[in-house]
């Protein structure tokens, strides 16, 4: 069916928060979007934004080649009962199984983003034989690679996958969403107070899954390093506890961490945007990371930002004019950074406004909308003609 594409990803969840503005956008282009992964509760905000989700009963986060076996063989017989134009895959795993089942169910457009590759040239070489492997492997099935990082683009290269296939994306977020000002002054201390801050205190502001690559064992230290010297400094934690991937976050840790320390956990929000009008100043502690979205999101709503100097915080903050780069695992750095900011509002301010404008140039996300679209037409996948009648005719 001419102009029927569909995104593969592991959970709904990715689909919606991830990629849901960018589903709709594709779907007002014209084409008939499917959204394919594992089901879970965001069926139901894929389906609020008119996009129709086909669940992928084997697809699963943890390390089980079995499950993505049978997800191959699955996601091949999904394919060929849609017939779908174009086949969107988005890395770790789908990124691999997805653009081989596309190909095997002849699928004539095959595109994968390279949301970050899950190995470093820093890394023990039997992870990077893998790795780099699989993605070889599964490029040979692909007709573009959409790179979201730089330092990644050049592994692929590297890699010798073909420059014709390779296409450097970038990433970007809702710019309308997420911006300066975003509150008005009572609302502000309102919201700062449910998140565990006064009127005179530092609100330092962590979003992310709840697994220790994001580097939660730091954040913890060093809010303990911070609670005589930094008085001023809270920190509140935002994000959802991930259960079913090895290291994840357990529930007695975080409530140990809050006790020894002005941090409080706040869950998963709906509402990231006013919670980034609350604080003061932005924290990603990451031993690994593609190209962090909630760092993206904070520096658009004028946060400074104290990030580990890893591939994707590097192309987030400009240390010294942005933020600040702590080396990764480095609790004392990272306690070293947020004091000194947290003493510094003039020096904090400044580079709010820095982030903010450093955002509005590199991190719009309707630029990665439309380079997505001319990637799809420059491979002759147009979408469907909707008839202005309503009778469906293509």
């Amino acid at each position: 069916m001419p102009g029927r594409l569909v995104h593969l990803t592991t959970t709904a969840m990715s689909l919606e928060l991830l990629l849901g503005p960018q589903l709709e956008a594709f779907a007002a282009a014209g084409y008939e979007v499917i959204g394919v992964s594992a089901p879970d509760r965001f069926v139901a905000d894929l389906a609020a934004r008119g996009i129709r989700h086909v669940p992928l009963r084997h697809a699963t986060r943890s390390m089980a080649p079995h499950q993505d076996a049978a997800a191959l063989a699955e996601l091949v017989r999904v394919l060929r009962a849609l017939r779908p134009e174009i086949v969107h895959t988005h890395n770790p795993k789908p990124g691999v199984y997805g653009r081989i089942a596309a190909r095997l169910a002849g699928v004539p457009v095959v595109v994968n983003t390279c949301h970050g590759l899950y190995a470093l040239p820093g890394d023990p070489w039997p992870k990077r034989l893998v790795v780099y492997g699989l993605e070889r492997a599964a490029a040979v099935c692909s007709d573009a690679e959409l790179v979201q990082n730089p330092e990644d683009l050049a592994t692929l290269r590297r890699l010798r996958i073909p420059a014709r296939k390779l296409h450097l994306l970038g990433n970007g977020v809702d710019l309308t969403r997420f911006r300066p000002g975003r509150l008005d002054p009572t609302e502000r201390e309102v919201l700062r107070a449910e998140l565990g801050a006064g009127p005179d205190e530092v609100l330092c502001g962590v979003v992310g899954r709840l697994v220790w690559e994001k580097g939660y064992g730091e954040v913890f230290t060093a809010a303990r390093l911070l609670t005589d010297r930094a008085p001023q400094v809270r920190w509140v934690v935002i994000g959802p506890h991930e259960p079913d991937k090895p290291d994840a976050v357990d529930a007695a840790t975080l409530r140990r961490a809050a006790a020894e320390a002005p941090l409080r956990h706040v869950g998963e929000r709906r509402d990231p945007e006013r919670c980034y009008g609350a604080m003061d100043l932005f924290v990603l502690a990451s031993h690994r990371e593609g190209f962090p979205r909630a760092a993206m999101e904070a520096a658009a709503s004028g946060l400074p930002i104290v990030a580990t100097a890893v591939r994707g915080c590097r192309q987030v903050v400009d240390d010294g004019h942005t933020g600040l780069l702590v080396p990764v695992r480095d609790a004392a750095a990272l306690a070293d950074a947020v004091a000194r900011l947290a003493a510094d509002p003039e020096r904090r301010s400044a580079m709010g406004a820095a982030a903010a404008l450093k955002a509005r140039r590199e991190f719009d996300q309707q630029r990665v909308i439309a380079e997505t679209l001319a990637t799809y037409a420059r491979l002759g996948a147009a979408p469907q003609v909707r008839d202005p009648t309503g009778s469906g005719a293509r």
